[in-house]
């Protein structure tokens, strides 16, 4: 079969074609620092790149929800903690004022002390975090307490409390129900902290003895209440530390796992680039020989 010009100027324009694709797609591999680029590089390995990627999406929300967690419970733990201490110096007052010694303008006194207490539990009641309110069930952009001028406390919040996405189908509670947490038995009962403190203002100011009696009992309640609360916030804190831990785990096993897809071992993409473009070099050579093939050169 005679093989023309024609057909050596065409075979030499499409090596040089293939040779130049190659180059450029080694040149990509090297810059990008990624073995897949495209879906027809490797259509199996590709699903599984954005499977991972969909993964690591997910993980970094949950993390972000673990750190929304944390930041919400530590804020709880803190402020029924300093409203425990502020029960505790309330009972010890409750002590000295409950003996005879102490005359009633002393009670009237510490009736100031107390009413100041309960505002600052109540001020307690309303900490936020980025400006929601944390004890105010899922109606956090709404003050979770009222006091008003005789000392009367309103919830304004709900009985649902806030929740995070812990997975698919796990979640966890770190917003409270402020009445569970400080009227658990209901507004107005022996461990509603409030209505405890505006009876023992009451009692202080009318210097009854009796009624500031009561208050130590009731406040015992109220202490050993918020106590379990703390505990509680305490375990919650754990689980989300251990949730935290796993998806840290996963996340950097997911990374390892897409790095040995997708990622090249770049000492051989460099490599391969300079095979690449050697085999360019020596096909420029080769086709610029064949160019020159024509009788026209030789007339």
């Amino acid at each position: 079969m005679r093989i023309s010009n024609k057909m050596m100027f065409d075979a030499a324009q499409q090596n040089l074609f293939n040779l130049t694709e190659e180059l450029n797609r080694a040149n990509e591999v090297v810059a990008a620092q990624k073995r897949i680029l495209r879906l027809s590089d490797d259509p199996v390995g590709l699903t599984q790149v954005l499977t991972m990627k969909s993964s690591l999406s997910n993980i970094g929300q949950m993390e972000r929800n673990i750190g929304l967690g944390k930041n919400w419970l530590a804020a709880s733990e803190s402020a029924q903690t300093q409203i425990q201490n502020l029960i505790s110096d309330t009972k010890a007052l409750c002590v000295q004022m409950s003996s005879g010694n102490v005359g009633a303008s002393n009670r009237r006194n510490a009736a100031g002390i107390v009413e100041n207490n309960l505002k600052e539990i109540v001020a307690l009641a309303n900490s936020q975090v980025d400006g929601r309110y944390i004890f105010a069930g899922t109606n956090t952009e709404t003050a979770a307490f009222t006091i008003d001028g005789n000392n009367d406390v309103t919830y304004n919040g709900n009985n649902t409390p806030f929740t995070i996405k812990l997975g698919r189908d796990a979640s966890a509670e770190i917003g409270g129900d402020g009445e569970a947490v400080f009227q658990p038995s209901g507004a107005g009962a022996g461990d509603d902290i409030f209505a405890v403190m505006k009876d023992l203002v009451a009692s202080l100011q009318g210097n009854d003895v009796s009624g500031v009696q009561t208050a130590m009992t009731d406040l015992d309640s109220c202490f050993e209440h918020i106590s379990g609360q703390i505990a509680d916030v305490g375990s919650k804190m754990i689980r989300m530390e251990a949730k935290g831990t796993l998806l840290t785990d996963l996340d950097i096993s997911t990374r390892e796992r897409l790095s040995l897809i997708e990622e090249p071992e770049i000492t051989e993409a460099i490599l391969e680039l300079k095979a690449k473009g050697v085999a360019y070099q020596a096909a420029l050579s080769a086709t610029s020989k064949i160019l020159q093939l024509s009788i026209v050169n030789y007339m």
